[in-house]
Formats: structure tokens, sequence, C-alpha cells
């Protein structure tokens, strides 16, 4: 009788420490996206102001591309620097983040030229990157939002 009682009270004590686990591991979560997603926005800012400061010729760029880059892949990539005979490149980030929500490299991305709402990339330059993750998240608002 004192097993099966002792028993109950470790399936009720589970029970209730399980969905605590779960947010712990959602607001994790929410925590890498927000720092993969504030990496990438200072990595789109260094460029532009790389871009504005003439560290990058714009011949280099689109004329449409507003100082952005054309995609991720040239944060990664580099570019090369003005002015400089080594042929040294600037380098933004060291690789394209996985996104935490959906695990993979596959970011949505806005032009400068889009809507900010808008959920298609002009494909013009790389403005800003958002989670193509369709959740929401514990304080209720869209991942797509952040």
């Amino acid at each position: 009788m004192e097993l099966l009682v002792v028993t109950t009270i470790l399936l009720i004590l589970a029970s209730a420490v399980m969905p605590l686990a779960q947010v712990a591991s959602q607001r994790q979560r929410e925590a890498e996206l927000r720092r993969t997603l504030r990496e990438m926005r200072t990595a789109l800012d260094q460029f532009k102001n790389a871009v504005d400061q003439g560290r990058i010729p714009t011949t280099e760029l689109e004329p449409q591309n507003e100082g952005y880059p054309p995609d991720l892949e040239t944060l990664v990539e580099g570019i090369s620097a003005a002015n400089d005979a080594t042929g040294r490149k600037l380098k933004f980030l060291r690789r394209v983040p996985i996104d935490p929500m959906t695990g993979t490299t596959e970011w949505g991305l806005r032009s400068y030229q889009d809507s900010p709402t808008s959920t298609t990339w002009g494909a013009q330059n790389v403005f800003d990157v958002y989670t193509r993750y369709q959740g929401t998240a514990l304080d209720g608002t869209k991942y797509r939002d952040w």
C-alpha cells in the first residue's frame, strides 16, 4: 500500500515538472533566437556602415542595393575592401547562424525596398532578417515579428 502511495505521489510530481521543463526549453530557444537575430542585424548594420564610410566600394554592389549586402553569404564570404592592395576581404559573420526554431540556416529576408510586413523577399539586398517559424512566443507575439 505504501509503495502505491509513493508511486502516485511521484507521478503527480513528475506530471507537474514536465510542463516546466518544456517552458524552460522554449525560453532557452527564444533567447537563442533573439541573440542570433541581434548578431545578424549587427552584421548588416556594420556592412552598411562600411559602405557609407567608403571602406567597401559601391562598384562591387548593385545600384539598387542601398548599401546593404546582396545576400547573407556575402557577410560570410566577405567583400573586397576599398584601397586595399593586399586583396583582403571584409567579413562580417563567421557563418550563417542556424535558426534555433527551425534548425536550418534558412531565414526570412527583407530588402530595403520591401514593406516591413512583407513575407516575400524582393531580392535587391538584405535589409532585415526574421525566422520563418510560424509559432507564437511565450509572451504572445509571433516569432516572425521579432
